[in-house]
């Protein structure tokens, strides 16, 4: 891989911002983001992506291709965790297996937006109904790790009258806000069209890269202050969550391959897979799995899986793409 496909990503101001959080935490800097603002950042993103994603998928109407490609987001979104599982059990208990499983499971809507700047930037054009893909990636992991904790998470020594409270569970994986906000956000999309997108562009579209340098920078802070705590999971697990996004994409893009995907459409779906939740998923687990030790799979997909993807893994898979598809 070329170093100058590296740099291109490396040298997109808001993946820079990124870095910038980090290195202020490091340097013991003051710097720091009002407590409000990253929740607007957050909720900023998703509806201009929603949006624009409503918008072109009402340009483009629904075939055959598009139900492959979703499809495929569906299939990737059960295949991840369903393995992942099964390699971690391998080294550590049950409960942080089924929490890491379901967290690399799911996706990063931040890594995904980043994925499309990224594009953008080289000017490879990709389909606006890979949002949709994004919303429905995200709550499988959840369910798939629900029937994991069901089936083998058994504690003898539980109340046997404690019953799990699976309405609130499937509520916080099909109703959680970003999941909500996205879907919602896609729909007005669709609604609207070409005229709705007109009238929202200068504020989703013109400000789109601003708002995501603001919101990376806290994240590089956010994520700076968990990486102490990666001394607690160990090489392997560290290994697993460097390694895992490179295995998962590459699955993804030959999936992509035999079914006959665009340069475009078949990266996102490959940053999708070799993503991880640091969001949704940690809160449901938090009540499916209460066992699972968050100081381990949160700090894994913030501080390692998260920062790899944006800087090495965005021009790792493009570079994988060319490769194959010339």
């Amino acid at each position: 891989m070329s170093i100058d496909i590296i740099l291109q990503n490396m040298l997109n101001p808001p993946v820079l911002f990124f870095f910038l959080g980090m290195i202020a935490v490091f340097v013991k800097s003051d710097l720091s983001i009002p407590q409000p603002l990253p929740k607007l950042f957050s909720l900023y993103l998703l509806i201009a992506i929603g949006l624009h994603g409503g918008y072109e998928l009402s340009q483009s109407g629904f075939s055959l291709y598009i139900f492959k490609a979703l499809a495929l987001a569906v299939f990737m979104s059960l295949l991840v965790p369903l393995y992942s599982f099964f390699i971690l059990r391998t080294k550590i208990d049950i409960y942080n297996a089924i929490a890491i499983a379901a967290t690399f499971g799911s996706i990063s809507a931040v890594t995904f937006i980043t994925g499309i700047t990224y594009l953008q930037t080289i000017g490879v054009e990709y389909g606006g109904f890979m949002v949709a893909s994004m919303t429905l990636m995200e709550s499988p992991a959840i369910v798939i790790g629900l029937v994991f904790a069901a089936l083998f998470a058994k504690d003898p020594k539980a109340n046997s009258d404690e019953k799990t409270d699976w309405g609130e569970i499937l509520r916080e994986a099909f109703l959680n806000p970003s999941v909500f906000l996205l879907v919602g956000a896609l729909i007005i999309g669709i609604l609207t069209g070409e005229k709705g997108w007109t009238s929202m562009e200068p504020l989703f579209g013109t400000l789109f890269k601003g708002m995501l340098a603001f919101f990376l920078l806290d994240m590089g802070l956010v994520a700076a202050r968990k990486i102490h705590e990666l001394k607690k999971v160990g090489f392997f697990l560290i290994a697993f969550a460097l390694i895992m996004p490179t295995i998962n994409a590459s699955v993804a893009i030959g999936l992509a391959y035999f079914f006959e995907l665009s340069k475009g459409d078949t990266f996102l779906l490959a940053l999708l897979s070799a993503s991880a939740s640091y969001i949704a998923v940690p809160a449901a687990m938090r009540l499916s799995v209460p066992q699972a030790n968050p100081g381990i799979y949160l700090p894994l997909s913030l501080a390692v899986t998260f920062p790899f993807n944006i800087s090495l893994g965005i021009p790792l898979y493009y570079y994988l793409i060319t490769l194959i598809w010339g």
